[in-house]
């Protein structure tokens, strides 16, 4: 189908609004396409962080577009609710006609590829932001989750992964169509990093951690992939060999009463601390000494693209898309998944050379390139849609 004239409606559906990166470029990318080009709806479930934001965003003049929070859209696996969600989904589709459907998240992702291909909608696209199956699950559930999203792959006519690594590994399991897929990066306002900071000691002590104390920090929900558990352990190794670093998990999620009972328990309340979300991670990342990932999977962290952006040296274990921004050795150190005591010693191999992690830095900073831009990445999305159409 192509569209001679008039706007293109485009519908961005996304499990909810939770503070991520996958969320946060959803809702950038709604709240700047091209006014004059397109129309845009964001539909997603209620109850996520992001919520009021997007009230907000969805009417200024200049780029409004029409939001619609689904009750039945719930995060977590419930066959009722799943099942009046995909015919809610499939019923607002019909009513509102749009071009293209392009879905975010695995939930989303699932109901509305398949919704939309029930109400017929031409151009059905999906964001891979990492996948919501893994090789920690029992072979029968992940082998459930692979064949869902199979069959969602062939009801869509483009698919986009975030990260070279995440297209290879869905290659062999038929969710990377050639032809039919390509690689958009998950974006973040460059020209905005590194933040600019007159006295990183202060903003250190407005965090608790001490003006004159090295600061580890990390960004991320608290939740499993995330491991920020993990993050724990090593920070307790690291504080055995230097009891005046500070460690900084900026996030909030299901693990948090789970990780802060660790700390106390572990005897470092106060060394380690979980400030919950905040809107200053920019600022945050540029007073800190290391970024550390502890990821057990992921897509493409967009808070490890803006602490390399940030030029801080990066540790972080070799997973997915993590490859495709770091290079040990060269722009930052790699460890392997779940080796706590290595990641501990590259950790502090870099705290004690300070120098050191400076030149991995300004390495990391200049291997994050125009391909990493969030406005690049709405052009390109805009571009795509298109062609889709065409």
């Amino acid at each position: 189908m192509s569209v001679s004239s008039g706007k293109v409606r485009v519908a961005h559906l996304v499990t909810r609004l939770d503070l991520g990166g996958a969320q946060q470029n959803t809702l950038y990318t709604a709240s700047h396409l091209d006014p004059a080009r397109f129309d845009v709806d964001v539909l997603c479930g209620p109850g996520g962080m992001l919520d009021d934001e997007a009230r907000r965003l969805a009417v200024r003049p200049e780029r409004p577009f029409r939001l619609e929070f689904l009750p039945e859209l719930v995060r977590d696996v419930s066959p009722v609710d799943d099942f009046r969600a995909f015919l809610r989904l499939t019923v607002r589709l019909r009513e509102t006609r749009p071009h293209v459907v392009h879905t975010h998240s695995s939930k989303a992702g699932i109901l509305g590829r398949l919704a939309a291909k029930a109400a017929g909608v031409p151009a059905i696209l999906h964001t891979y932001h990492g996948f919501g199956f893994h090789d920690r699950q029992r072979p029968a559930v992940k082998a459930f989750y692979v064949g869902l999203e199979r069959l969602c792959v062939a009801a869509s006519d483009w698919t986009l992964f975030v990260s070279e690594d995440n297209r290879r590994y869905a290659e062999p399991l038929g969710l990377a169509k050639a032809g039919r897929c390509s690689i958009l990066r998950s974006g973040v306002k460059l020209s905005e990093l590194p933040a600019k900071l007159e006295d990183r000691g202060k903003k250190k002590a407005e965090l608790g951690c001490g003006m004159h104390k090295p600061l580890v920090s990390s960004i991320g929900n608290l939740k499993p992939q995330k491991n920020p558990e993990g993050f724990v352990r090593v920070a307790a190794k690291c504080l055995a060999r230097i009891p005046d670093a500070r460690f900084l998990f900026v996030g909030d999620g299901e693990l948090r009463s789970r990780v802060e009972a660790q700390v106390i328990a572990a005897g470092l309340h106060g060394k380690v601390l979980f400030p919950g979300w905040r809107r200053d991670t920019a600022e945050i990342l540029a007073a800190s000494d290391v970024f550390a990932l502890t990821s057990h999977w992921e897509g493409l962290p967009r808070a490890l693209v803006e602490a390399m952006k940030s030029g801080l040296a990066c540790v972080a274990y070799a997973t997915d898309g993590v490859r495709d921004l770091l290079r040990d050795g060269e722009n930052g150190r790699l460890v392997e998944a779940d080796d706590e005591a290595a990641m501990a010693e590259r950790i502090v191999e870099l705290l004690e050379s300070p120098e050191k992690a400076r030149e991995l830095g300004r390495k990391a900073a200049a291997s994050i390139g125009k391909e990493f831009d969030i406005d690049a990445m709405v052009r390109a999305q805009e571009s795509l849609y298109t062609s889709l159409l065409r």
